[in-house]
């Protein structure tokens, strides 16, 4: 028995896709693929679904994140086969800056199984969401539940936090609004709406819809809370738009007014819902699993805990051949979907050119397209009494001058099943330039919500709790009255990366948005430029209606 290979062969060996890495968009692809008839064989070297889209408990969460923090050097390989050259994979950091600080461990430890933490949060859904009709059409809702986001809000330096106005109902009982502001805001969504719906009279007219939208904005009159409440908390902009030195995406009207309509459309699609916002049961993990599990309805092959180690080219063409196995099988595909982290380096030796660099772009690293700060902290009391589930939007210049881009922070509770009963995980982001840029966004937040503890053991770069003494923590535990006091906290900074379709496909990382839409789209687009002729997820071959009955919404 002692003589048994580590791993199991997999049978058959050739594919016409092969997937590596469960993160969202590849476990998408493979549900389509799979949906389309096509054979599909979907690898993870992780024990669990999701990647980097994954929800996971307070011990293997730390183990992930230092995992993808480090560079790795191809293992030495044999030249393989006489058909083909052996091109060892090295895997490219994704994550930097880790800082992990627990302020009372004996207790943390003691649950950390019951915790599910995002690797890419803050996430939410909006009602009306791409996401959502996605889930709908391609029957990957039935492995999902969702609770309805309870409120949004918009935060200050002060530690205010000042409800968004999202509806009619919601204006007239807003008491921080004067009666002018309320008349304004009311005759500005009257507008929209008239507009989108197409009422005789009432029309934006073309110039203004391909203008700024804060220049729009200014146009109708609207006062700066009013402003950032649609700009920042229900268009969900990113960066400063006052600023056109700073801002790297200008909002146009047109599309100011689509993402109004989107949350517009949201609000009342669900009966349960109370807002446009809603969260998934269990956390955002659940999402790529019932992709796969779609993907292996439909015929897909799964293998969790199986380490990919080399490319196979064709020695005559230099074209994608197939990949091996940590176990040594080599296994062939038409063609290979790898998670963002792999690279695959030039042969030693060669200097640029290389005629297999044309062949295969991921000989080079990719470009980035920035980075996004994350921040994670479990707190015992909840930042607002009484409501456990809510979103915070701090503007752009809300807590300090140099803040350039929109924080979000959302806060979910046990009655998500992310925690234990009676506490809470908080969720922070902002995009940013560097990686101290990012830690002074997160710490931003924190300092103006948050009783953070005096750490005498705080790790940094390191996938190690800190052992804070639990008789700091209690010293500590009555400073900042009125704060909830942090029990752990993990921040750090995430490469932003782009996908890439050749022969070999490269998955992209987590965006920095709040929704998962551009990823949708993004993920649309790969799957076309993969299967040209191939229709994504056909209407015919899916058995679940599209009404709204098909989302699974709890109280």
């Amino acid at each position: 028995m002692n003589d048994l290979p580590p791993y199991p062969p997999i049978d058959p060996t050739t594919f016409d896709l092969i997937v590596i890495g469960t993160g969202l968009p590849e476990s998408i692809v493979a549900a389509a693929a799979s949906t389309a008839s096509k054979s599909v064989l979907h690898l993870d070297p992780n024990p669990f679904y999701g990647s980097h889209f994954s929800s996971l408990s307070l011990t293997d969460f730390p183990s992930f994140l230092t995992s993808h923090s480090l560079s790795t050097s191809p293992s030495p390989q044999s030249n393989g086969h006489h058909n083909f050259t052996v091109l060892d994979f090295a895997t490219r950091p994704l994550y930097s800056s880790l800082d992990i600080s627990s302020f009372s461990p004996h207790l943390l430890h003691q649950h950390s199984r019951k915790f599910n933490i995002d690797v890419a949060g803050p996430r939410v859904f909006f009602c009306a969401d791409k996401s959502i009709d996605l889930m709908l059409k391609s029957g990957a809702s039935q492995y999902l539940e969702f609770k309805s986001i309870d409120a949004t809000f918009l935060g200050d330096d002060k530690g205010n936090l000042w409800s968004v106005p999202d509806s009619r109902a919601a204006i007239f009982k807003d008491k921080s609004l004067g009666l002018m502001e309320k008349n304004q805001l009311m005759r500005f969504f009257k507008l929209v709406q008239g507009h989108l719906a197409g009422e005789q009279g009432i029309k934006i007219s073309e110039e203004d819809l391909q203008s700024p939208f804060v220049d729009f904005l200014n146009k109708m009159g609207l006062p700066p809370k009013i402003k950032s409440f649609i700009l920042y908390a229900i268009a969900m902009v990113d960066y400063d738009q006052e600023d056109v030195g700073v801002c790297r995406d200008l909002l146009k009207t047109k599309d100011g007014i689509d993402q109004l309509a989107l949350y517009n459309a949201s609000v009342g699609r669900f009966p349960n819902a109370l807002g446009a916002l809603i969260y998934p049961i269990y956390g955002q993990g659940e999402l790529s699993q019932a992709f796969c599990r779609r993907a292996a309805v439909k015929g897909c092959l799964y293998v969790l805990r199986m380490p990919v180690t080399a490319l196979l080219v064709d020695k005559d063409n230099g074209c994608y051949k197939g990949v091996r196995l940590a176990s040594g099988q080599d296994l062939f595909s038409k063609k290979l979907i790898l998670d963002p982290s792999f690279t695959v380096p030039l042969p030693l030796g060669s200097s640029p050119p290389h005629p297999l660099q044309e062949k295969f772009p991921l000989c080079s690293l990719r470009d980035d397209r920035g980075k996004v700060a994350r921040g994670i902290c479990i707190t015992k009391n909840s930042l607002k009494p009484e409501i456990s589930n809510f979103l915070v939007v701090y503007p752009p210049r809300s807590l300090f001058p140099e803040q350039v881009t929109s924080i979000r922070l959302l806060q979910i509770g046990s009655n998500l099943a992310v925690c234990p009963a009676d506490m809470f995980v908080l969720y922070i982001s902002a995009l940013c330039n560097d990686d101290d840029q990012g830690k002074k966004l997160l710490h931003s937040v924190m300092n103006t919500l948050l009783t953070v503890p005096v750490s005498i053991n705080s790790e940094s770069n390191a996938a190690v709790q800190s052992e804070t003494a639990e008789s700091s923590f209690t010293a500590q535990s009555d400073a900042g009255e009125g704060k909830p006091t942090l029990l752990w906290s993990a921040l750090y900074i995430q490469e932003l990366t782009l996908g890439q379709v050749e022969f070999i496909c490269s998955a992209p990382m987590p965006d920095g948005k709040l929704n998962y839409n551009d990823l949708v789209d993004v993920t649309v687009k790969f799957f076309e430029e993969i299967y040209r002729n191939e229709e994504f997820f056909p209407e015919a071959s899916s058995e679940f209606s599209e009404d709204d009955g098909g989302i699974a919404l709890e109280t």
